[in-house]
């Protein structure tokens, strides 16, 4: 088979084995089409002619064009999976993508909200069903660690408010089982009760549309930049920043990190630990402002370290 007769049925077997997500499989597909370019001008006819000297020129290539690391990481990763499949298969005998590294950068830390931002971005208040929506849908996120994926995602019959849990569909198709808070509760109550003033027709929905069907998780960006507006809350404030906040804040009460990992569905522990550096960048802040010996504001990269 050629190239792309390959990646064909690559794209089947992480939808049909691997049941990804389609953003996940057109992520992966997007980065092989790259190296598949790369092939067709380098002269590699098929995948097995493909070695690790190859893959070392397509990677600086593409780090000569301005890739950052983070990208570069993601882009290994493919073929990795890839080469790994056609072994598999019988195509390939080795994999000729192990071993080859991109370059290291400086793992960004996540941007957070203090506990008091978070407290006043759901202080917001309003009788309109959008409104009481919106409420909802912000405790959700900070009650439960929520990816946006996640929470656009859910059905109606996935929330057991008597138990006080919702279950989440997660990456790969993997469901967990989290915690819902008794402000969430309150708030998803309240939402339930209009809940069918913006249905239409029949769906699964938990969060709905102004036209009645499932919220869009663009809709969700932009319905909670505008009450972190009304609150007069700085920079720009995502879906994702909520779920940020509720890992660092529940480190900082907590220390149990593996807790943590469980709740935001983390495969890696590695992911779950950048929330420790943001804890200790909250110590660090309490120290200066307390110590009678700190003489000196702590820089950025001091936090890091």
């Amino acid at each position: 088979m050629d190239h792309q007769a390959w990646l064909d049925r690559f794209h089947d077997y992480l939808h049909v084995e691997r049941r990804l997500s389609p953003h996940t499989r057109q992520a992966y597909l997007r980065d092989l089409r790259k190296l598949m370019t790369y092939c067709d001008g380098a002269g590699v006819e098929d995948w097995p002619a493909l070695d690790h000297l190859h893959i070392r020129k397509f990677v600086a290539d593409h780090h000569r064009k301005g890739l950052g690391s983070a990208s570069l990481h993601r882009l290994l990763s493919s073929i990795r999976t890839f080469c790994a499949f056609l072994m598999r298969e019988g195509e390939m005998k080795n994999n000729p993508a192990v071993g080859v590294q991109a370059p290291r950068t400086a793992r960004k830390l996540p941007d957070v909200l203090d506990v008091d931002q978070a407290g006043q971005l759901l202080s917001s208040t309003g009788g309109d069903v959008l409104d009481i929506r919106d409420r909802a849908i912000m405790e959700l996120f900070y009650s439960s660690g929520l990816r946006l994926s996640e929470l656009v995602g859910l059905d109606l019959d996935r929330l057991d408010l008597r138990n006080g849990t919702v279950e989440v569909r997660g990456k790969g198709g993997k469901t967990r089982i989290v915690p819902v808070g008794r402000h969430a509760r309150r708030a998803l109550e309240a939402w339930l009760a209009r809940r069918s003033t913006l249905l239409r027709g029949e769906t699964p929905a938990l969060f709905l549309s102004r036209r009645g069907r499932r919220i869009s998780p663009r809709s969700v960006q932009l319905r909670l930049r505008q009450q972190a507006q009304k609150q007069n809350l700085p920079g720009k404030v995502h879906p994702h920043m909520l779920r940020h906040s509720f890992a660092s804040h529940m480190l900082e009460s907590s220390a149990d990190l593996r807790a943590v990992q469980e709740l935001l569905g983390h495969e890696d522990i590695s992911t779950t630990q950048i929330y420790t550096h943001l804890d200790f960048q909250h110590l660090a802040r309490v120290y200066d402002r307390a110590h009678p010996r700190a003489r000196k504001k702590r820089g950025k990269q001091d936090l890091q370290n």
